[in-house]
């Protein structure tokens, strides 16, 4: 008989489309996700570092954003007012005026779409609010995920890159810690690298040598100086890169060949990562999926070597 996990795997397999057991007709398809329609304003244009700033801060504020003044937008960003007008004119538009209009409709539908409860009620407390903005960004990945093909296609590659590294820094290295610590269950070579520097640079390059194809990274806020450092080592050393940040731009981004977005909770003084750590978990069934046969048979082995060893407690 299959342990819990092994039939977890089976079971969780990402199948799009796939309804429930009692689902009804699928209700009409939501709006286009308003940060994604911001996102596809900038399209392929290259920007500058105070460009991709005020990028950032657009997608991140937009329902406030599209209507600030373009005095108030600078002050707001740390820019000057001649940067938000080459930073509109770049993308195509007559100046910020004319962009400021393409935003207000997108805003205002990011406002018509959020729900009623959660427009009236009143927060009763900071950390209400908290949860509220963890539920809104577990809302943007649901969106995101509705096509789940961009997470099996990397997943897909993970699993057939041996060794697998997984690079996760300062803040970022519990994510990362997660991550291998699950992927080591249906992989056989995963190799993490918490510590940058030189240390990190070693790692990588070994990666190389041995014949990795992929690091996975994950960054989160505050984005290190030594993650970009250490893209670009994998990079060097001839393997691809898959990150998972709440980037949108920027150089980390522009280091990716491939980058999945999740929002961090940031209400607190910490912040909160329930997107980033879901999405992680995805990332994880997706290279399950890609190799049934191996990842039942190290669920199978684990499980032996568990019983064996008697690490768990009955529940």
């Amino acid at each position: 008989m299959p342990s819990g996990q092994q039939a977890r795997a089976q079971s969780a397999a990402i199948r799009p489309g796939r309804a429930g057991p009692a689902a009804k007709a699928p209700p009409p398809a939501p709006p286009a996700d308003p940060p994604a329609r911001v996102r596809a304003l900038f399209g392929e244009h290259r920007l500058s570092p105070a460009q991709r700033r005020i990028a950032q801060y657009l997608i991140d504020h937009l329902t406030e954003a599209a209507f600030l003044s373009i005095t108030d937008l600078a002050e707001r960003v740390g820019v000057s007012q001649p940067s938000v007008t080459r930073f509109a004119t770049s993308l195509g538009y007559s100046g910020y005026p004319a962009l400021r209009e393409a935003l207000q409709p997108i805003a205002l539908s990011a406002v018509a779409a959020a729900p009623d409860a959660a427009r009236e009620e009143p927060r009763r407390n900071e950390l209400q609010a908290a949860v509220d903005a963890e539920i809104e960004n577990l809302e943007q990945l649901r969106r995101l995920v509705a096509d789940p093909g961009p997470i099996v296609t990397v997943g897909r590659e993970l699993a057939a890159s041996v060794p697998l590294t997984v690079v996760g820094l300062r803040i970022s290295a519990s994510l990362a810690e997660y991550f291998a610590y699950a992927a080591r269950r249906i992989h056989p070579d995963v190799r993490l690298v918490t510590r940058g520097g030189s240390v990190a640079y070693d790692a990588l390059l070994q990666s190389g040598e041995a014949g990795g194809g992929w690091v996975l990274a994950f960054a989160m806020p505050r984005h290190a100086k030594e993650t970009l450092a250490a893209l670009r080592a994998a990079r060097r050393s001839g393997q691809r890169v898959a990150l998972i940040t709440d980037l949108a731009l920027g150089p980390l981004v522009d280091e990716a060949d491939v980058t999945l977005t999740a929002g961090t909770g940031s209400r607190l003084v910490f912040d909160s990562y329930a997107a980033p750590g879901l999405l992680a978990a995805s990332l994880l069934q997706a290279m399950a999926d890609a190799s049934p046969e191996r990842t039942q048979r190290r669920l199978e082995k684990y499980e032996q070597a568990a019983e064996q060893h008697d690490f768990f407690l009955e529940e």
